[in-house]
Formats: structure tokens, C-alpha cells, sequence
């Protein structure tokens, strides 16, 4: 080898340029867009982005909700970066709210009713002001809870339902045979509607598949149900931060199941009655 030859035959650059990190395309995530995840051959369905939640569905038909990385998908064979898409002005077609009610022009909260509905906890609250929370606020209807039923004929009296001044009250696991349909049943007043739901929780009332599971877990008997479900799962998080990973997968009705859906409809319906005089 002659002098001079060699890789360090010559001043070493310390400060020369870096290798960049690689850029990617952004492709906006709208719904029925074939992406092909990293890893995976075959493509899946966009469903729907918020923020940074992605929904797809897989080649098997299962849903799921990740967080979109940068080139993480390809799109038409090259890596790309999903965002969420941008709204779409159509001011001829009416919009809708989350329940799938006509939307109407902006204005400020009606003037609270004198009537009300109850719900069991907070979450049943969280889930009824996410997906229907732009249609009471239109009729002026307010939800409040009731944390548990057991003492609800007090409540119920302490409330005072009279025409004009009407109760709806949202029960979990309104079932033949179970407690809340014992208390149910002792609420006797015309302006007074109990409906509910039978699932044990709320949580169950939020479809499996938009959180990309197959089904809800079985819990066994005596085992707190929130934490069996939340084991079942494969979960470490605390039942609060994964109730907000819940409610975060529900967009609108759509996620819902309809005895839910069924039950809150009544009550608004009920509450929102015009009084006869």
C-alpha cells in the first residue's frame, strides 16, 4: 500500500453530515383507505382517526386501535405516515350529532329544565354526555348521578316528579331477577321513567369491536368485574385509566349496543315531553 492510502490516510471529519432519519409521505387516514401495516402482507381497512387513535380493521375482519408511527404503513407499495383526515365542509348536507340526530345551527345551552335524568355513575355519565351530549345541552335536559340505585325511592321522593317536572332514571343490569330491577319496580309515578340496559356495567355497553377485541371477558362469580375484565384482557392499568381508553374508542352511536342506545333515547324522549295543560 502506498503512503498516503488507507481509510485513515487523511484528516478525519468529526463534524461532517449525519445520516438524516428517514422522511415519509403523509397520507390522510380516511375511511376504507387499504394500508398494509409493517410487518403484515396482507392490507387492512381504515375505519376511522381521531387525534392520534387509528381504527383499522385486519384481514380477518378484527378491529383495532393503534397509534400511527411514521412510515409504520404503506400505501400503493411505499411507507407512508397516516394523519387524521381533514374535515370536509358540505354546508348543503345537514350535519349530524353523535347519536345520529340532525345537527342543528350553533347556539348557546337552553336554560336548564326543571326535569332530569339519573344515571348510576359516572361512567354511564361520561358515556351519555360523549354520545348525547349535544342534544341535551339542546333540550336543556341535565344529567346527574345517582352513585348506586339502592337508595333511589328516597331519591325519587326527594326529587319531587310532578307534570313539567319529570325523572329518567338509566339502571345497569336491568335484568328479571336482579336488584336493580327490584328498586326499579318500587318507583311507581306517572312522571317518573326507569328504563336501563342488562349489561352488568356500562363498560359492556360499548361494542367489543371498537376497542379490537372479539368479545367482552366472562368474569367469574365474586370476582370484582371491572378488574376481572381488566385482567382478562392481559391489562395491568387501573380501572379509571382504562375506562378512559374505553370511552376514547367510542365515536358515536355506532359503538354502541343497542339496548343502551334504546334505553337513553326513551328517557330523553320522556324528560323532553311537552307537559299538558
Amino acid at each position: 500500500m502506498a503512503p498516503g492510502d488507507g481509510i485513515l490516510a487523511g484528516p478525519l471529519d468529526v463534524d461532517g453530515p449525519r445520516r438524516r432519519r428517514p422522511t415519509f409521505p403523509s397520507v390522510e387516514a380516511v375511511p376504507g383507505l387499504a394500508v398494509v401495516p409493517r410487518g403484515e402482507r396482507r392490507p387492512w381497512m381504515v375505519l376511522s382517526m381521531r387525534a392520534d387513535q387509528l381504527r383499522v380493521r385486519d384481514a380477518e375482519g378484527r378491529q383495532h386501535v393503534v397509534r400511527p408511527v411514521p412510515g409504520g404503513f404503506q400505501v400503493d407499495g411505499r411507507a407512508v405516515t397516516l394523519v387524521a383526515p381533514r374535515p370536509v365542509a358540505t354546508p348543503s348536507a345537514p350535519g349530524r350529532t353523535a347519536s345520529g340526530s340532525v345537527a342543528g345551527a350553533p347556539a348557546p345551552a337552553r336554560v336548564a329544565r326543571a326535569s332530569r335524568i339519573l344515571v348510576e355513575g359516572v361512567h354511564d355519565a361520561e358515556l351519555v354526555e360523549k354520545v348525547w351530549g349535544d342534544d341535551l345541552r339542546g333540550e336543556g335536559v341535565v344529567v346527574e348521578v345517582l352513585h348506586g340505585a339502592d337508595d333511589l325511592e328516597a331519591v325519587v321522593r326527594g326529587f319531587g316528579p310532578r307534570p313539567g317536572r319529570r325523572l329518567g332514571i338509566l339502571l345497569d343490569h336491568l335484568v328479571d331477577g336482579s336488584k336493580e330491577s327490584r328498586l326499579a319496580a318500587a318507583v311507581d309515578h306517572p312522571d317518573v321513567l326507569v328504563t336501563g340496559h342488562p349489561f352488568v356495567d356500562v363498560w359492556q355497553a360499548v361494542r367489543p369491536g371498537a376497542l379490537g377485541i372479539a368479545a367482552w371477558p366472562t368474569v367469574a362469580p365474586g370476582t370484582p368485574w371491572k378488574e376481572g375484565v381488566i385482567a382478562a384482557l392481559g391489562s395491568t392499568e387501573a380501572p379509571g385509566a382504562f375506562w378512559r381508553r374505553v370511552l376514547g374508542a367510542v365515536d358515536d352511536w355506532t359503538d354502541l349496543e343497542a339496548p343502551l342506545i334504546g334505553a337513553v333515547e326513551a328517557l330523553i324522549d320522556f324528560v323532553t315531553e311537552p307537559a299538558e295543560g
